[in-house]
């Protein structure tokens, strides 16, 4: 996994009124301010056609159709990223507990979290938020 001090800068980035502008309300509380979707709220949750699940907010790359899989948890989940430069990882201890939080490589959106529960061959769980992922049907 790849860790990023909030000191780095990231290849995209934007003022956050411009943010407020270019995301929808949820996308925006998802991506910018760290929140989470309800579970089971997300039409991408159902998604399984061939494709690739980019960042809402600036059309990185992230995960490859072909490892989602259905975690039973509620939010869309795979077992690894398209590459080791799609996503950053860093510790969130908010809400009382320590976990990995996954955010875009290119603009550092707040996507999920990560965790040792997924499936082989990895065993790990990406658990992200529909509201932060666009879905682009074609090559995985």
């Amino acid at each position: 996994m790849f860790f990023q001090t909030a000191n780095d800068k990231f290849r995209f980035e934007l003022p956050d009124a411009e943010w407020k502008k270019r995301l929808p309300g949820p996308s925006y509380l998802v991506l910018r301010q760290a929140q989470t979707e309800r579970p089971y709220t997300s039409p991408l949750l159902n998604e399984h056609r061939q494709g690739r699940f980019v960042c809402l907010g600036c059309n990185w790359p992230l995960f490859s159709s072909s490892t989602k899989f259905d975690s039973g948890t509620g939010w869309p989940s795979f077992w690894q990223p398209l590459n080791k430069a799609s996503v950053l990882t860093k510790t969130d201890t908010s809400l009382f507990m320590v976990r990995t939080e996954v955010l875009c490589a290119n603009c550092g959106g707040h996507l999920g979290h990560v965790f040792n529960d997924g499936p082989k061959p990895t065993g790990l769980r990406y658990c992200m938020n529909g509201v932060a992922l666009k879905f682009v049907p074609g090559a995985a």
